[in-house]
């Protein structure tokens, strides 16, 4: 009824080849990924820090910091001194949310210290957001 397929499939043929670009594990993917959650967290712990500067915010990024050296292999992360402007609370906002994604990421691989870290910081900036919401 059918007639067999003569010719290879593009996909079985793509498959059995030696690939010209690397593979990376599924823990090196969100080792990747952890790690660039947690540098646009440090960003916006910075921006924070220069609008408003507390030893909290310096530890943190300090904490960040080094998760993302660790996570990069021992290469630290680039930081820019941030304008000391802004809206505190929409960057808590923004700040929550990465961390949020953070704690997603660090769950599922089961990375210890940066999911307490990013638990940390969510607890952080929700506590943070309270007095600046109740004004505005």
């Amino acid at each position: 009824m059918y007639e067999p397929i003569r010719t290879k499939s593009v996909h079985s043929t793509m498959a059995g080849t030696s690939s010209d670009f690397p593979h990376r594990s599924r823990e090196e993917e969100l080792d990747i990924q952890l790690a660039g959650h947690l540098a646009a967290l440090l960003a916006v712990t910075d921006e924070l820090r220069a609008l408003t500067p507390s030893a909290d915010l310096d530890a943190a990024a300090e904490r960040l910091a080094a998760q993302v050296a660790r996570l990069r292999g021992g290469r630290t992360p680039l930081r820019a001194a941030p304008a000391a402007a802004g809206d505190p609370a929409a960057l808590h906002r923004r700040a929550h949310a990465l961390a949020g994604r953070a704690l997603v990421v660090a769950a599922s691989r089961a990375d210890t210290s940066a999911a307490i870290l990013a638990a940390e910081r969510m607890d952080a900036h929700t506590s943070a957001l309270k007095p600046l919401t109740a004004t505005h």
